[in-house]
């Protein structure tokens, strides 16, 4: 159903009367001069800009601000010649602002002290470092920072809303939703139906019984209005479910858009050809629920695997490649030299070439009594959509991978404290250096080893403590938690494919090398298979679903990329194969 006139209730929350704080100290005069007047005259009118002469008082303005509920978007601290105080004052205000984006100012030139700034920020202390400006309009120096008040705004400030949803706090389909629209780059509002005004919202908006959850999607000129909507019925009042044209014969098909699918898709779309990507889900995959990657090239600051998906989708759209979302593939056949893939929803679509980019999902705990709590505690994934919500909790991360190191650094920012628990000795084998730094470093952090979660549970209907253990010596104790991020191991898409590609015992797609030891004579009986083609001619892997592939983004983008060449090779082929 639809309300024809927009509540007032509904419009947007512009924010408090208080702008949010730009926090700057430095003993030098210099810098305090340019900083202070270039901030002031670009962001004086959004935020409040001080600039201090010593850290004491910028410690004492940021404890008030802190009392006081005030937002702080950023602190920069100097670090230059006759001013060293900056990295100790960014160290001791990292737990009192903990979402506030840290800088450490420093003067181009002064290369002797760039190692234990770099140091500062592998270390968590500081999360990048801006150069001062020596002239008015230094566009450089904005750069950095805007990139840092928008880092910050994304999660932290008050923003507009495309969609509002009122449901209940602890109801599992509120958290998966609000998981998928945090993922394809949707901005969403939540309301808890026991807050005051919610009832006579609903009542105003014709749905006082719900049923909940209850959507409001406000970019729509009518505030389209859905209760308790499917996936389906949410894409199609978003305009997403233009059906396939199963006539149609694609160039490539790619199946999932995750890093590398996207990556695919873009190499695709930019070198001519028709291009479909269908994703199932989110696009960003498993990496879109990482908060800050931050050891891909090109990005020193990092980047949120959400951000870093959403602009390769739009690339790779604007070279020309189509999409379809929510639609979940059930099978592979071919017909007349053309692949076609099936949807569980019917429908079909045709392609010369299939790309399986579909990637891997997080394994299941397996323990009933918190499987039943998915959504009111436990969470798979979604440590950037629940963090705010996790504030005065003792959090507990599962996994010992960087999704899971990622997770807490970015959990740690809300949580009173964030336990990571490690099934092994160490987490040198499966984590980047930086990370494990970090996690170290971090004042509400701790990491414990050879841990495993064996049960748990809660005295309502959400988590409050799990049962874990000591793996050296079997002992069992409670532990006190509110929430549960479970990041474990992988488990590859691949069910739709088991009659049509040859899999490993794991379920990961061999291609390649892999086949060359024992492949049906019949299949590539005239050549090998290309390093990325499956034992079905024409259909590739790439990503974290072809095995034995790095898990890393940037590998995965690479491989999305070195499949779109091998493509253009198999169709020369198949061409030169017709004309023969």
């Amino acid at each position: 159903m639809t309300t024809p006139n927009p509540a007032d209730s509904l419009a947007s929350d512009p924010g408090s009367d208080d702008p949010p704080l730009i926090v700057v100290a430095t003993s030098d005069d210099r810098t305090r001069h340019l900083v202070g007047d270039e901030l002031r005259r670009r962001y004086g009118t959004d935020y409040a800009v001080s600039v201090h002469d010593n850290t004491a008082a910028a410690v004492e303005q940021l404890t008030d601000a802190s009392s006081a509920g005030r937002q702080v978007a950023l602190i920069l601290g100097g670090f230059m010649a006759g001013d060293r105080d900056g990295i100790n004052f960014l160290r001791g205000v990292r737990s009192i602002h903990p979402t506030a984006k840290r800088g450490v100012m420093v003067v181009w030139g002064d290369f002797a002290n760039a190692d234990e700034v770099f140091d500062a920020i592998g270390n968590g202390i500081a999360e990048f470092l801006i150069i001062r400006p020596e002239h008015p309009r230094d566009e450089e120096f904005h750069a950095g920072i805007t990139d840092a008040l928008a880092d910050w705004f994304s999660t932290d400030g008050t923003g507009f809303e495309a969609v509002r949803m009122i449901g209940e706090r602890g109801d599992p389909r509120c958290y998966e939703l609000r998981d998928n629209f945090s993922r394809n780059h949707i901005p969403v509002g939540f309301c808890d139906i026991s807050e005051p005004g919610t009832a006579e919202m609903l009542e105003e908006l014709g749905v006082p019984d719900g049923p909940l959850p209850v959507l409001v999607l406000l970019f729509t000129p009518d505030n389209t209005v859905l209760t308790n909507p499917t996936d389906i019925e949410i894409a199609d009042a978003f305009g997403l479910m233009s059906p396939p044209d199963e006539h149609e014969v694609h160039d490539v098909v790619i199946i999932g858009a995750g890093p590398s699918g996207l990556a695919a898709a873009v190499y695709a779309a930019s070198e001519g050809l028709k291009t479909l990507v269908v994703e199932q889900q989110a696009v960003g995959g498993q990496a879109g629920t990482s908060s800050l990657i931050r050891n891909y090239p090109g990005f020193p600051k990092g980047i949120s695997g959400a951000k870093l998906a959403y602009r390769a989708f739009q690339q790779a759209w604007t070279f020309g490649a189509q999409f379809l979302f929510l639609r979940v593939a059930s099978g592979l056949q071919i017909e007349d030299d053309v692949r076609v893939v099936e949807f569980e929803d019917g429908s079909r679509v045709r392609s010369r070439t299939v790309v399986v980019a579909t990637g891997v999902t997080y394994r299941m705990l397996g323990i009933p009594e918190l499987e039943e709590l998915v959504g009111r505690g436990v969470y798979y994934g979604a440590a950037v959509s629940q963090a705010p919500s996790t504030a005065g909790h003792d959090v507990v991360v599962v996994g010992g991978g960087n999704s899971a190191g990622q997770a807490a650094m970015h959990l740690s920012k809300y949580a009173d404290h964030v336990t990571v628990m490690v099934r092994g000795e160490t987490l040198a084998v499966s984590m980047s250096e930086y990370l494990i730094r970090e996690l170290n470093t971090a004042p509400n952090i701790s990491v414990r080893y050879n841990a495993e979660v064996v049960g748990g549970g809660g005295g309502g209907d959400s988590l409050d403590h799990l049962l874990v253990r000591d793996r050296s010596t079997q002992a069992v104790d409670r532990v006190e938690a509110r929430d549960l991020f479970v990041l474990i191991g992988s488990e590859p898409r691949t069910e739709w494919l088991d009659k049509s590609v040859l899999r490993d015992d794991w379920g990961f797609l061999m291609t390649g090398t892999d086949l060359t030891a024992a492949p049906p004579a019949e299949i590539f009986a005239a050549r090998p298979p290309l390093p990325f083609e499956t034992s079905n001619p024409g259909v590739f892997a790439t990503g974290d679903v072809r095995r034995g592939t790095v898990k890393r983004v940037a590998s995965a983008v690479g491989g999305g990329a070195i499949t779109i060449q091998q493509i253009h090779q198999y169709l020369e082929m198949a061409r030169r194969d017709a004309a023969s």
